[in-house]
């Protein structure tokens, strides 16, 4: 199984080194990232490793980088004197990961090449390793078991649409979920269903979920001002925020924003796609609506305002908080088309009121709870998006009302650190 599972990956493998490449050159990406996907490090990057304690994180992009912070934290406090690293598949969280002060090197993770893994765990030698979410990767498995590395999954969560598939492969999942040391999971569910895939009962913890101990912002007049000024927005005007938007949503959030102008709103949007790269095609798209828009990347404080009818159109990483902030109402994206929704609570971290669409399946829980408090509200399509806008942009109080019950939802969930920390701790004693 292991050598068929090797050559079809192989073959993958292949196909992908052209679009990296091209990738490389059409978006400045660096040629480093390939080699070290086959489990080649540059001389001397990895020299740091000697001699230390060393946990190695993976966390497959943006969304799973970001939850793993109040972990990454958690883990430096605990352990001062360990080597933290983390991995990345993608370069947009490779890029966020760099930006982590709690770590120590980032890298990408290899192709589940057999031979690949194991070159790359013999390089490093880490005394546990950590995945963040569900990147259940064979080969690595597998390799970590054989080498006795303690394995476990952390902020574990097996949604409404991959369960049914992981579901239908159990027979060969289940050996691969034997050679986890631990499974921390988001909720209950997660835990029966990790269980049904072949997950030994006393491995599994309901251990909460990683984003709830993310920290809670105060973002006072004074703050917001400052960010409008520093985002050169009109600070007289309402700010609507469309976070991690995906093809498809973009034209609804236009569409969207057009109306509610020709109906006499007065309103900026800041609108932010998932993948950067694509800000060239949004912008694009939104030229040829008439829409004028300003790349962030491009802007200075000596430009001009935006004014009303205007877009920022963001392009960089790492400002999703500040947008957020700045603005007074939220929509999240990947949830009007279905990609499955993001995550929903850095909106709730700055106390602002969000707006999701229905393909939410994964963040199940999270988007009930935030119904359930009256911190979010979920639309149907794009007409309920411009009605909900309308009655949020016109009711501050409303506004701030949603804002607080989403800051005090947090702060009711948080302790899935501590607990996560607890069951590592059984595989990585603190060094005295």
């Amino acid at each position: 199984m292991y050598l068929l599972y090797d050559l079809i990956l192989l073959v993958v493998a292949a196909m992908l080194i052209p679009f990296y490449l091209v990738r490389s050159l059409r978006y400045g990406k660096s040629r480093r990232g390939i080699r070290e996907r086959f489990g080649f490090f540059a001389p001397g990057r990895l020299d740091l490793l000697r001699g230390k304690q060393v946990i190695w994180i993976h966390a497959v992009s943006v969304g799973e980088t970001r939850a793993a912070l109040p972990l990454l934290k958690g883990l430096r406090k605990q352990y001062p004197d360990a080597l933290l690293l983390l991995s990345n598949v993608t370069e947009t969280g490779h890029a966020v990961a760099e930006e982590i002060p709690e770590l120590d090197l980032c890298f990408f993770f290899p192709f589940d090449l057999s031979w690949a893994v194991r070159r790359v765990l013999k390089q490093i030698r880490p005394d546990l390793i950590v995945i963040v979410e569900t990147e259940i990767w064979p080969n690595f498995v597998r390799a970590a078991r054989q080498q006795q590395i303690p394995l476990s999954l952390v902020n574990g969560r097996l949604s409404d649409r991959s369960f049914p598939r992981y579901r239908m492969v159990r027979a060969l999942l289940r050996p691969i979920l034997g050679s986890f040391s631990a499974f921390c999971m988001q909720s209950e569910t997660d835990v029966e269903r990790v269980k049904i895939l072949g997950a030994a009962e006393e491995m599994v913890t309901n251990s909460g979920n990683l984003k709830f101990d993310l920290q809670v912002r105060n973002v006072s007049d004074e703050d917001v001002s400052e960010l409008k000024y520093r985002y050169r927005l009109s600070p007289k005007l309402p700010v609507i925020a469309a976070g991690s938007t995906h093809a498809g949503e973009e034209e609804m959030v236009a569409r969207t924003f057009q109306r509610l102008l020709t109906e006499g709103c007065d309103v900026l949007l800041v609108l932010v796609p998932r993948h950067p790269e694509r800000c060239r095609h949004v912008a694009e798209m939104l030229g040829r609506m008439g829409i004028s828009c300003r790349l962030r990347s491009q802007s200075s404080e000596t430009d001009p305002v935006l004014l009303s009818g205007e877009v920022l159109l963001v392009d960089t990483l790492g400002e999703m908080l500040n947008i957020y902030a700045l603005s007074d109402v939220v929509f999240v994206g990947g949830s009007l088309v279905p990609v499955g929704g993001h995550n929903l609570l850095e909106a709730s971290l700055v106390g602002k009121p969000v707006l999701f669409g229905p393909h939410m399946q994964n963040f199940r829980e999270i988007s009930r709870l935030l119904l359930e408090v009256g911190a979010g509200s979920q639309i149907s399509d794009e007409l309920e998006l411009g009605l909900s806008l309308q009655r949020l942009l016109a009711d501050r109080a409303l506004c701030s009302k949603m804002g607080q019950a989403g800051r005090a939802l947090i702060e009711q969930n948080v302790g899935a650190t501590d607990r996560t920390l607890e069951v590592l701790g059984r595989h990585l004693p603190v060094e005295s």
